[in-house]
């Protein structure tokens, strides 16, 4: 199966994917991890999104898409793969369109975990670190012990969490559509146990469906 995996942030869209990973038996890519890969094996294209990051740019997208393509052309990829956080604009997933028919590796599904917001700040800002052991807890759903020193990190302030909200809806606003119209897009409910999410998921994903 070849599937693109997206979520707004606190959506679980992490923790599925890499229990689809290991339930279907193929790699999850998500370009951050390629980004990182690449700038410290000192490839061409790691060397050259390293250049822009190290400037505090955007990695263009012919490089992004670049490093996608190397990554695809790795063995364990071959049987399938789960797209983590990429694309996110119709440009990009343009391009990678024209990447996966020149492989021969077009996509099965495009799968949305849908949170309602008010949840998805909730799960953020509730979020703490123990900043002795890097633990993390919830304050209402997994409660730290008595003992943890707490860290609420930047990212997960109220302000900072709507801010990441707000710009993933607009970012992905023309993207689920695009997929909408390809027969691709499937969406599922995010809400509940996480092996009930995964389960949706997994139905989701089956032939007919």
């Amino acid at each position: 199966m070849r599937i693109i995996l997206l979520g707004p942030p606190a959506s679980g869209k992490g923790t599925q994917a890499k229990r689809l990973m290991d339930r279907l038996g193929v790699p999850q890519i998500s370009t951050g991890d390629m980004l990182r890969a690449a700038r410290a094996a000192g490839t061409a294209l790691g060397r050259e999104a390293d250049e822009f990051m190290k400037a505090g740019r955007l990695v263009p997208d012919s490089v992004v898409i670049g490093l996608v393509g190397e990554r695809l052309a790795e063995a364990d990829a071959q049987a399938g793969f789960i797209l983590d956080g990429f694309p996110r604009t119709v440009p990009q997933a343009e391009a990678l369109d024209a990447l996966l028919t020149s492989k021969a590796m077009p996509l099965t599904s495009v799968l949305e975990i849908r949170v309602p917001r008010d949840l998805l700040v909730e799960r953020a800002v509730l979020r703490r670190t123990d900043v002795r052991t890097g633990q993390i807890y919830h304050l209402k759903y997994s409660p730290p012990p008595p003992d943890a020193e707490l860290e609420h990190r930047a990212d997960d302030q109220e302000d900072k969490v709507t801010q990441r909200l707000s710009d993933y809806e607009a970012i992905t606003s023309a993207l689920l559509p695009y997929y909408e119209a390809k027969g691709l897009l499937k969406t599922v409910d995010g809400v509940g146990e996480l092996d009930e999410v995964t389960d949706r998921i997994a139905s989701a994903l089956e032939p007919g469906r």
